[in-house]
């Protein structure tokens, strides 16, 4: 799980200093009716970092700044990382991945209205068997007498 961390202190922010320095170039300028500064000049857009939360040995362990605009491949790359490590404990210990999904959350920037991803959330289940289990062999001996004769073919 990765999610955007970092937010300036909006009550401590100087709108009158901060509208002439550009903190994210190649940004629009205009500003949107209702917000504090344009894309270029927005100082939470240029100071949001992204780090992650659980225990895997994934990318994002550190906090890193990410744009707004690479934030989605970036959140789902990491994400997919997520998934990779789930598959490959299920192989090592004789287990299976049942499902493996990936969301991704969308915020909108509230000093100047950009939207961008905030983070994700991976889950998956897996499932092991256990041969050496005593009932487990027997469930596979009941499954396998109930399943026997299903399949005949009388045109022979």
């Amino acid at each position: 799980m990765i999610s955007a961390i970092g937010y300036p202190n909006n009550t401590s922010y100087d709108y009158e200093r901060q509208t002439s320095a550009i903190k994210n170039p190649s940004e629009s300028i205009q500003t949107q009716p209702g917000r504090k500064s344009s894309p270029a000049e927005c100082e939470t857009c240029a100071n949001r970092k992204y780090k992650d939360g659980s225990d895997e040995m994934v990318s994002f362990k550190s906090a890193t700044h990410i744009s707004p605009e690479a934030s989605a491949g970036k959140v789902m790359a990491h994400e997919q990382e997520h998934v990779a490590n789930a598959y490959s404990k299920a192989s090592q210990n004789n287990g299976k991945v049942i499902s493996a999904s990936v969301s991704l959350q969308t915020a909108v920037c509230p000093e100047c209205g950009r939207s961008y991803i905030a983070g994700g959330t991976t889950r998956t289940q897996l499932q092991y068997t256990n041969e050496d289990n005593l009932y487990q062999k027997n469930k596979k001996e009941l499954d396998s007498i109930g399943l026997r004769g299903m399949n005949i073919d009388l045109a022979c």
